[in-house]
């Protein structure tokens, strides 16, 4: 299962890396081989840009946890090729328009975000969009079926 996460959710870690949180789930399901995780370049990018221009977020994370924390995201997942061509408008608001493109070009089956403009979509192409709470309760459904 191919999955690409949204900025937010790597933000809502880095803000508050406790034991239950989403990415440690999602670190366990690419130990485990249940899930292959994406990223792209400009995701990474949008995760470091919005640390570094909002004061709040810089308070709470330093620069040093947010650089270990890419370098990690590159080890485990893998990398979409950089888009060149324009993107297409695929959501309403348009900052959100590269997550589509790169999901549907990784082949991910799942988009998993807590942004609304996104979720409102539920589907793009085959790429599925879903709440992180979902995507969780979903593969803890699965594997306790397959126990």
């Amino acid at each position: 299962m191919r999955v690409l996460a949204d900025t937010n959710i790597y933000i809502s870690y880095l803000l508050s890396p406790h034991q239950d949180s989403f990415v440690l789930f999602l670190f366990d399901k690419i130990i485990s081989g249940e899930i292959t995780l994406l990223f792209s370049a400009p995701l990474l990018n949008e995760i470091e840009v919005t640390v570094k221009r909002k004061p709040y977020l810089l308070k709470k994370i330093r620069e040093t946890e947010l650089i270990r924390f890419i370098q990690l995201l590159k080890g485990v997942s893998e990398e979409i090729p950089f888009i060149t061509t324009k993107i297409p408008v695929a959501t309403r608001d348009p900052k959100d328009d590269y997550l589509i493109a790169y999901a549907i070009l990784g082949k991910a089956d799942y988009l998993v975000t807590v942004d609304q403009d996104l979720l409102v979509l539920g589907q793009v192409g085959k790429v599925k969009i879903v709440h992180s709470g979902e995507f969780r309760a979903m593969l803890k459904d699965r594997s306790s079926n397959a126990d």
